[in-house]
Order: C-alpha cells, then sequence, then structure tokens
C-alpha cells in the first residue's frame, strides 16, 4: 500500500529536521506511542498501542533512518510486529522544502502489513494509516510549537 502527502509546518527546515531526530518530538507526536528508545544518532525501538477496525495490539517495532541529507531529505525504514495481530514494515521517504518560516514536508511511503491486520482489508487500513499520519502531524506541529515557545521563553 502506498501513502503519500505534503504537510506545511510552522517551523524552519533546521527545527523540523532537528525535531525528526528528537526523541523526545518523536514521542509526544506518534500517536499510541508507549515508549520510544533511542539506540543511536539514527535507529529507534518503539512500543505503539494500537487500534485499527477490531483489532487492538501492542507493536513493538524498529525504526532506522537512512540516504540522509542533512535538513533536507532522508529515508525511514521500519518494522515491527503485534503479536497474533500480524506485522507492518515498509519505508518513507521524507523531503523538506523552506517556504518562508516555515517549511513544506513531502512523504512518500511503501508498506505492507501482515496477519489479521491484512483480513481487515486495504480500505480500513488506509483511512486508519490517514487518520493515524494526520494525528502525527497534528502532534508533531504541537511540539514544535511548544519547543519553540520554550526557547523564546
Amino acid at each position: 500500500m502506498e501513502l503519500e502527502g505534503s504537510r506545511t509546518l510552522a517551523a524552519t527546515p533546521d527545527e523540523v529536521w532537528a525535531a525528526l531526530f528528537d526523541r523526545g518530538v518523536l514521542e509526544q507526536a506518534i500517536p499510541g506511542c508507549e515508549s520510544l528508545e533511542q539506540n543511536s544518532d539514527t535507529s529507534f525501538t518503539a512500543v505503539v498501542k494500537l487500534k485499527v477496525g477490531p483489532v487492538s495490539a501492542r507493536f513493538k517495532g524498529d525504526v532506522e533512518l537512512s540516504d540522509i541529507d542533512p535538513g533536507k531529505s532522508c529515508t525511514l525504514s521500519g518494522k515491527g510486529s503485534g503479536g497474533i495481530a500480524g506485522f507492518a514494515k515498509g519505508a518513507a521517504r521524507v523531503t523538506l522544502t523552506p517556504e518562508g518560516d516555515q517549511t513544506v514536508l513531502d512523504y512518500t511511503a511503501d508498506v505492507a502489513i501482515g496477519g489479521k491486520l491484512a483480513a481487515l482489508g486495504n480500505r480500513l487500513i488506509k483511512s486508519t494509516a490517514q487518520k493515524l499520519t494526520d494525528e502525527f502531524f497534528a502532534n508533531f506541529n504541537s511540539a514544535l510549537a511548544d519547543d519553540e515557545e520554550a526557547t523564546v521563553a
């Protein structure tokens, strides 16, 4: 399943870039995140509790950042397992473009799912993925604003 989109964020590309690698910001932004551990500068392990249709599960997974062009783009690759609920794996290419005092973040992702999740059907999975993406960016933008206010204060 492919997902793509574009978001305008109220921060400079450097601020958005720093936030993408900030464990605290990501933990706050990821929907259902119970824990997020930073293993290295470019890898994280997360535990996320999600409900997709009638299936509710706790997923444990790893995310690795690669193809890094600082301040401009990177690829996030990840895989997670929710036990009997199934698994998800995929990769997303993220590109940052300055637009005045804001940043346009474009993403293209390719995701594969299996297990009970796959049985739910592509439409339900895609609508849930879109809802979670919207929630992530709302939380991420809020965390950026909070971080900027803390810096100014």
